[in-house]
């Protein structure tokens, strides 16, 4: 590893890994909460829809709150039929209230018969990995009736996806550190077996950086961007996250800066 390469990917961890990043991205959702189930439920839905622009993930993550009376746990366990009925009505680009109403549906199975989430995937970690629990989540979650389309906004690293907003989930829930923007509430499961949240975005700027060879975003690419993040910190490697955002963003802004005509 360059050493000025990891000189910088910790400058700029600390930089965004800051409380007043909170605010403005979809963790502020799950920060609304104080009471583990609650925060959970919560942080999930929002990781579910956060793609597309944030302000517009946090406003519709705020609406799906507001439909489950800004108690999202007793709503799970606790709805009735006519309850799930007012949720028809929430829709978040191809996220609708079906969608919602099924992910309810299978949410309130999951802590009824499987002990909730944070023993789900404890339960399931293989080889230093979440990727074998996340496709067991995955499967509670559809073991409830559901229509073909809802199994695409559940990702399985089994099927070589990167599943880049469930890992960022997992991410709001183990780590912890001083900076408090991740919940760190599940105390159970290590921060060592994280994966950095991939997407278009921050694949691209860890290509830049030399961090990652492989041209797709899939689970390989996670799996091959995990053995480095972790020879640079074995403990908490998801914590590089906030510096593949942070330059990924502040490389779109000078994109914006440049004016017509300036290069890529």
């Amino acid at each position: 590893m360059n050493p000025e390469i990891r000189e910088l990917l910790d400058f700029k961890a600390a930089q965004y890994n800051h409380p007043s990043f909170v605010e403005n991205d979809p963790v502020s959702v799950a920060h609304r909460f104080s009471q583990k189930h609650d925060i959970e439920i919560a942080g999930f839905l929002a990781a579910t829809i956060a793609w597309g622009g944030r302000k517009a993930s946090i406003a519709s993550a705020l609406r799906m709150m507001d439909l489950m009376g800004n108690a999202p746990y007793d709503f799970v366990m606790s709805h009735t039929e006519s309850d799930l009925e007012k949720l028809q009505a929430f829709v978040h680009r191809t996220f609708n209230g079906s969608d919602l109403v099924t992910m309810v549906r299978g949410l309130k199975r999951l802590y009824a018969e499987h002990g909730g989430m944070e023993q789900t995937f404890r339960e399931n970690i293989r080889d230093q990995s979440m990727h074998g629990a996340i496709h067991h989540f995955r499967n509670i979650l559809l073991s409830v009736p559901h229509e073909t389309r809802f199994k695409k906004h559940l990702a399985d690293p089994l099927a070589n996806s990167a599943a880049k907003r469930i890992h960022l989930f997992l991410r709001w829930m183990v780590r912890r550190d001083k900076a408090g923007v991740d919940l760190g509430i599940w105390k159970s499961i290590p921060m060592s077996v994280l994966s950095c949240p991939l997407d278009v975005h921050s694949g691209r700027t860890a290509r830049a950086l030399g961090l990652l060879q492989r041209r797709q975003d899939d689970r390989k690419a996670v799996e091959e961007l995990d053995s480095v993040l972790r020879q640079m910190d074995a403990n908490d490697p998801a914590r590089y996250d906030f510096a593949l955002f942070g330059l990924g963003l502040e490389k779109f802004r000078d994109l914006d800066n440049a004016g017509p005509g300036s290069g890529s």
